[in-house]
């Protein structure tokens, strides 16, 4: 590629030739074209190829101008060859190496860009013309009236801006074929009664269509019967196995139909998703709305305005989904947040929520998100897991479930181990079915997670410090608690902190049976992380820690979460006392998952210290148990 750039205060103008995918502007010598000017920030911009496209990104306190768009600190923009960047007070040309024009996924990237720019367009315009403040749109979303007066201007802001014309008729197939593949997935997920809708965003009257024309919408309804028809989607009887189908085939199958369809039809389908699109962005939570009603999806990841990832079987992928601005993605965080009663800004750029559905939310804007506002959201599921989901799923062996089911029963303390995702709060949400109903149980959490389906269940949570800096109840506080509530069992969420020494005390006082979960690699190294949090609470000696760990902990059952995105039960091992030579903990295999071909979880042979116990309390067989 090459650059022209220029000084305008002394004319001089300069040429480099560039080569790869990344390009450094700014004043620095470090950079690959340096602006020698004390107006220009050290790192003030990169342009560097994404896909098909070349994309700047401006990294300074400078303002950047291309074209009539402005660009600041973290704002980024799509350029072409020719364009002409201004940044006070040099100009720069660019002269980029054509992208190669390719079909299939590379063209619906770029369709997707154009579509973005069209609703942002759209979308600035009709903020010029109707009020859309956050809580009058709030209160008129039911409003018909007010409805109908939206679609109208959004019809004449794309007949005078020209979207739907002749010479962009690809756009249109395009929208056209968005349109149909929303209209199919909200069939399928209605027609299974599995909406995955979290209970606060149920609410969507202001998502019917008021300008719909009846004669176009049957043939809506036509197109979508076709479409599946050519799928074969009745023959999938599982909704998961249906909405891959399409995500997979909807392409193919929209090149078969789309030359059957009239082109008004094509413009009433596009103008119907434009339509739907900007009353998302208004109304609802913009380009979420339809992830967060896929029941298949359980976690969604915004890295920025124009990334949104989620996951899918325990597998992340890009959505193809993008904001059409970080202001947009901002307000959306904000009106997440605040059905919980939070905020976020700039006095408070990070927030992590429970919703009230139970789903988890963390936000975080800049000044703390350098590429703009990020959020995540793990989706919280309609049915709780049952510990048969597991064994279903692989996640473990009936003979293993079977015995942790006995051991809850027995009282053992059990602490469950794991990487971020592998699982932890859903085998103890499983496991604690298993606590007879008579026992008064305590539970005690971050963000409350846990779905015991107990009468006798009190639920703690931690709380942040207010305005003031006060206020704040930490783990550990609510532990400490908890020991003077008559527990009969204590379920710590999670121990990542001081108060991992309070949950071994009251494992080793008395409240045999609790439950809780720890971040580690291994069964082995659930010792060390544990020596490293109770030291957060007190200078102990290792020694002293490691007979609290040794006297307290009855079972370790370490998670791992596979490439494959499947999480599985990986080891179960018992601590059975100090080791007199070393003076470490010792742990004794009970189930073992050795990796390789036919790769299961099974026994190792030797049994628990306690399997007199469980052999006669009729919780255990063994000629189960090494099966």
């Amino acid at each position: 590629m090459q650059i022209w750039y220029n000084n305008i205060l002394d004319n001089t103008r300069c040429a480099v030739e560039l080569r790869g995918q990344r390009v450094r502007i700014g004043r620095s010598q470090d950079n690959d074209i340096i602006l020698d000017s004390p107006f220009v920030a050290p790192e003030a911009a990169v342009l560097y190829k994404r896909g098909d496209q070349w994309e700047l990104v401006a990294l300074g306190l400078n303002e950047i101008q291309v074209n009539d768009q402005q660009l600041f600190g973290g704002g980024r923009l799509a350029v072409q060859s020719g364009q002409t960047i201004r940044l006070f007070p040099f100009t720069l040309t660019l002269e980029l190496p054509e992208a190669v024009k390719s079909s299939g996924a590379a063209l619906r990237r770029e369709f997707d860009e154009q579509m973005t720019q069209m609703i942002r367009a759209v979308h600035l315009e009709l903020l010029s013309r109707m009020d859309l403040d956050r809580e009058a749109a709030s209160s008129r979303r039911q409003n018909d009236e007010y409805l109908l007066t939206l679609e109208r201007h959004l019809e004449e802001i794309a007949r005078l801006k020209g979207f739907f014309g002749a010479k962009l008729s690809r756009l249109v197939e395009h929208v056209s074929a968005h349109c149909l593949r929303a209209e199919l997935m909200g069939r399928l997920i209605a027609s299974a009664g599995r909406s995955a809708a979290p209970a606060w965003q149920q609410n969507r009257e202001w998502s019917r269509l008021v300008s719909a024309v009846p004669e176009r919408e049957q043939e809506l309804s036509a197109a979508v019967d076709c479409l599946s028809e050519r799928l074969q989607l009745a023959r999938l009887s599982d909704l998961s196995d249906q909405i891959d189908c399409v995500d997979k085939q909807i392409w193919q199958a929209w090149e078969q139909l789309a030359g059957e369809l009239h082109v008004d039809f094509k413009r009433y389908l596009a103008m119907r998703f434009l339509k739907k699109e900007i009353k998302d962005i208004v109304f609802g939570y913009g380009p979420l709305e339809d992830l967060l009603h896929t029941p298949t999806i359980s976690e969604i990841m915004v890295v920025d305005r124009e990334h949104i990832y989620i996951e899918k079987n325990g597998v992340l992928e890009s959505s193809g989904r993008r904001f059409i601005s970080d202001e947009v993605t901002q307000a959306i965080i904000e009106r997440i947040v605040a059905q919980v009663g939070r905020r976020i800004d700039k006095s408070r750029p990070l927030v992590d929520a429970r919703l009230s559905d139970g789903s988890r939310v963390n936000a975080v804007i800049p000044p703390l998100a350098v590429s703009g506002p990020c959020l995540t959201i793990r989706k919280f599921p309609q049915r709780k897991l049952l510990i048969d989901d597991l064994v279903q799923a692989g996640s473990l062996t009936r003979t293993v479930a079977e015995f942790l089911r006995a051991a809850v029963i027995a009282r053992k303390n059990i602490l469950i181990s794991g990487g971020t995702g592998s699982g932890k709060t859903t085998l103890l949400n499983c496991l604690s079915d298993f606590i007879p109903d008579k026992e008064r149980i305590i539970t005690v959490e971050d963000t409350a997670e846990l779905q015991l389906k107990k009468e006798h269940v009190v639920r703690l949570e931690a709380k942040e410090s207010n305005v003031e800096g006060a206020g704040a109840y930490a783990i550990r506080d609510l532990v400490k608690n908890a020991l003077r509530m008559r527990p009969d069992r204590i379920v710590v969420g999670e121990c990542r902190g001081p108060e991992a020494l309070d949950m071994l005390q009251a494992m080793n006082t008395g409240h045999d049976g609790s439950l809780t979960t720890i971040h580690a690699n291994s069964a082995e190294d659930v010792v060390l992380r544990l020596e490293v949090l109770v030291q957060m609470a007190a200078e102990l000696p290792v020694d002293s820690i490691h007979r609290q760990i040794s006297s307290a902990i009855d079972l370790v059952v370490q998670l791992n979460r596979a490439r494959s995105g499947a999480r599985r039960v990986v080891q179960v091992a018992e601590i059975v006392g100090i080791d007199p030579d070393t003076g470490g903990v010792r742990m004794k295999d009970l189930f073992l998952r050795v990796e390789g071909d036919g790769a299961a979880l099974t026994p190792t042979g030797a049994l628990p210290s306690f399997m007199e116990e469980l052999i006669e309390s009729s919780l255990v067989r063994l000629d189960t148990f090494y099966q």
